[in-house]
């Protein structure tokens, strides 16, 4: 709630003081328990590293069962379903909660959703507001380099709160020192005001985060993650594509990142493909040697990592750990409910089917696109029930066999089998937030939007070579070339509705292409401000997007 009753306590927190500070001295009987996140709380440098932790930890809220997105599986279907991309699958009484993204005319400002978002986004403002405000106390004996990554660090949190809110909601309340009492008087600052902040953060944390490199856990912020942010919040602004080019050019020339061109991994010697490498759990981290990944969330819980931390973290900070997720259960298929078929490892264990692709991507790539391969996209079954008849034949449409919800094609990006967990309770897989064959994207787009489409395609062709794709010319290349390019490139890994909000083209791309999609409208460029936060926002008016 932005006007802020009392906020959570930062789990990092909690773990360095229990878990770490005890080892120091017997002192630690002595007792000075911190009930929320408070000045008194960041006292030395290890309580500010973990400050940044616990930023990581409320960004992971978005991809992570909570008690407030609904479970996640239906939330996470809200960023996909709706769109140019996938189409609901799940009966209604199983998935109400995306079903205004579909069936637009029940979007309301009582929706869940769209108020968790608002939620989310100030509470890691907020806490990002605590830290900054007191990384720079005297008292505390800190190095200058040290404060300015601690400040980069948060200030790169603090602009991605604020670019989600700027792109799904426009002009928002600016908040930019932390809230230590109810506040009910918010108004709406101009998008401009927004997004002069975002830049001015995401700059600062350009040069004075580390290099990925330089980070031990490199699930938390690095330069190139802002420069990423930052060419995006420049696309979407307006008027600064030569400023978004500069720092994609900044990423893809910093010599710290290349595509995956050649097999890799602990699967390289099996079939399959560069492309389908980078999202085999065990290849997906940079250690691991992913050297696409600009920003990897360790989600995993092997047995070799106790609490399901990846091992950096756990090293700094044990006992921490972030949520899995449920993108596999919402992306993959129903294929064990078919007669004649088994959970396994091969078939992506298990999905519930809650959406599905649409035909558009289905027919969307040409001859030998790697990332058409069956290693990528899934598009037959072949029983696997060595007790059934049927074992090893394809499954064919046909009485019994339920083709909306059990056999339907699929992405294998989210692909991941437990077997100490085959129901699939949760992943545990990492999730490649940001990567180098996006860069490239948003270069071609920028360069695109200043008119050079030669540069573009240049740019384009970057990806298609790795692909074995057709190369493209100037002549091919469109705002909706480079969005269909996006889909084959990053379909089920980037939040597609905010990429067809932030470029205004989601009444376009829906049309002719989306499935099961009704009463879309221009209000839906922008989400409804959450109706609880109007009503409880006494002391000013805080106004409602327009057709809410």
């Amino acid at each position: 709630m932005m006007q802020m009753k009392t906020y959570k306590i930062f789990l990092a927190v909690i773990v360095a003081a229990v878990f770490v500070l005890p080892a120091c001295k017997k002192s630690f009987l002595d007792e000075k328990v911190y009930s929320k996140f408070t000045p008194e709380a960041l006292n030395d440098s290890l309580a500010f590293e973990a400050g940044i932790v616990g930023l990581q930890s409320q960004y992971s809220l978005w991809n992570t069962m909570n008690e407030d997105n609904n479970g996640n599986q239906g939330f996470l279907c809200v960023w996909q379903m709706g769109t140019d991309v996938a189409y609901n699958k799940a009966p209604d009484d199983l998935d109400p909660v995306s079903i205004p993204y579909t069936n637009y005319e029940k979007l309301n400002s009582a929706d869940g959703p769209s108020a968790f978002v608002w939620k989310w986004s100030y509470n890691i403002i907020n806490n990002a507001n605590v830290v900054i405000a007191n990384i720079d106390n005297p008292a505390i004996k800190l190095s200058a380099g040290f404060r300015n990554k601690i400040k980069g660090q948060s200030m790169f949190y603090r602009g991605l709160a604020y670019n989600y809110l700027a792109t799904l909601y426009g002009g928002v309340p600016l908040i930019t020192k932390p809230l230590t009492a109810p506040k009910t008087d918010f108004v709406r600052a101009p998008v401009k005001d927004v997004n002069d902040l975002i830049i001015a953060d995401l700059n600062f944390a350009k040069v004075n985060a580390p290099s990925i490199d330089q980070l031990v856990a490199q699930s938390l912020p690095n330069k190139s993650m802002a420069s990423q942010l930052l060419a995006e919040v420049y696309l979407r602004v307006g008027g600064k594509n030569a400023e978004a080019e500069a720092e994609c050019n900044t990423i893809i020339n910093s010599g710290d990142f290349s595509l995956i061109t050649e097999r890799y991994g602990i699967k390289a010697s099996q079939p399959g493909d560069p492309f389908a490498d980078m999202f085999i759990f065990g290849n997906q981290r940079r250690n691991q040697g992913n050297k696409e990944a600009i920003w990897v969330e360790e989600t995993e819980n092997p047995a070799s990592v106790p609490n399901g931390a990846g091992p950096d973290l756990q090293s700094k900070f044990p006992g921490f750990r972030f949520l899995g997720s449920q993108h596999r259960r919402a992306w993959g298929s129903r294929y064990y409910n078919q007669a004649g078929m088994l959970l396994c490892d091969s078939l992506g264990g298990r999905g519930i089917s809650r959406m599905a692709l649409t035909y558009f991507v289905l027919n969307l790539y040409g001859p030998n696109d790697m990332r058409n391969s069956k290693y990528n996209l899934r598009r037959k079954y072949y029983y696997n029930d060595p007790s059934s008849a049927l074992n090893g034949q394809l499954v064919k449409p046909g009485p019994g066999i339920d083709t909306n919800r059990n056999i339907v094609p699929k992405t294998n990006k989210w692909d991941q089998f437990d077997p100490n967990d085959t129901f699939g309770s949760s992943m545990i897989k990492d999730f490649i937030i940001m990567r180098l064959g996006e860069t490239y994207l948003l270069k071609a787009e920028a360069q695109f939007k200043q008119g050079n489409t030669t540069g573009a395609a240049a740019s384009i062709n970057v990806l298609r070579t790795r692909a074995h794709a057709a190369l493209v010319t100037a002549s091919n290349i469109t705002m909706d070339f480079i969005l269909d390019e996006r889909v084959r490139e990053l379909i089920a890994e980037e939040n597609r509705r905010m990429t067809l909000m932030r470029t205004g083209m989601l009444l376009q791309r829906v049309a002719g292409r989306g499935q099961k999609v009704t009463g879309i409208a221009s209000r839906n460029l922008l989400l409804p401000i959450p109706q609880s936060e109007i009503d409880l926002n006494k002391d000013a008016k805080l106004d409602q997007n327009p057709g809410y």
